[in-house]
C-alpha cells in the first residue's frame, strides 16, 4: 500500500494561441514556480468556471476574454511536497480562447494571491519540459495535434526550479 499523501488542486486555464505563439505567464509560486504557465487558476467562492477563466486571464495578462470554448478536463499526478503531502493531483479544465480585447502586459499588478509577474507570447518550439508547466505542455500537444487529448499524465518525478526561466 502506497504511503503517498495527495494535495488536490483544481484550476481553470485558457489557451490563447495567435500567429504561431502561445500566451504564457511567468509563474511565481506552486509546483510550476519559475516556469512558463498558462493563464488561469483557482475559483473564488460563488464563481462559475467561466467567471474564473475571465477573471484570472484579466489579472494575469490584462486581456479581456470575449469568447471561448471548453476543451476538456484532465489531471496531472506527480511528486510535490506541500504542507503534509508528497504528491500533487492537479485537476485542470482547459478552454480555448476564441477572442479577446486589449494588449497583454509583460508586467502585471501584484497583490495577495497573484502568482504571475506578467505574460509573454512565445513560439511553441521555445516551450519545453525544462521551462514550462504541465499545462503549457498539454496546450502545446493540443495545438500540434489539432485535437484535445483528455487523458491525464502521471509523472515519476517533477523538477521544481530554483530560479526563473524568464
Amino acid at each position: 500500500m502506497s504511503m503517498d499523501r495527495y494535495h488536490r488542486a483544481f484550476g481553470v486555464y485558457g489557451i490563447l494561441y495567435r500567429k504561431n505563439k502561445l500566451l504564457v505567464i511567468k509563474k511565481t509560486s506552486g509546483p510550476y514556480i519559475n516556469r512558463f504557465d498558462l493563464p488561469g487558476g483557482s475559483q473564488e467562492f460563488g464563481e462559475r468556471l467561466e467567471d474564473t477563466l475571465v477573471r484570472e486571464i484579466k489579472e494575469e495578462t490584462n486581456l479581456t476574454v470575449k469568447a471561448f470554448q471548453q476543451l476538456g478536463v484532465v489531471n496531472f499526478l506527480y511528486p510535490w511536497r506541500y504542507e503534509n503531502t508528497n504528491m500533487n493531483n492537479h485537476i485542470a479544465t482547459f478552454y480555448e480562447i476564441d477572442s479577446f480585447i486589449g494588449e497583454n502586459f509583460e508586467k502585471v499588478d501584484q497583490f495577495l494571491g497573484q502568482d504571475s509577474v506578467g505574460s509573454i507570447w512565445l513560439p511553441l518550439e521555445e516551450l519545453t519540459e525544462d521551462n514550462s508547466s504541465l499545462l503549457v505542455l498539454k496546450a502545446k500537444e493540443y495545438i500540434q495535434k489539432g485535437t484535445f487529448i483528455d487523458k491525464g499524465w502521471i509523472l515519476d518525478k517533477w523538477n521544481i526550479l530554483d530560479s526563473p526561466v524568464y
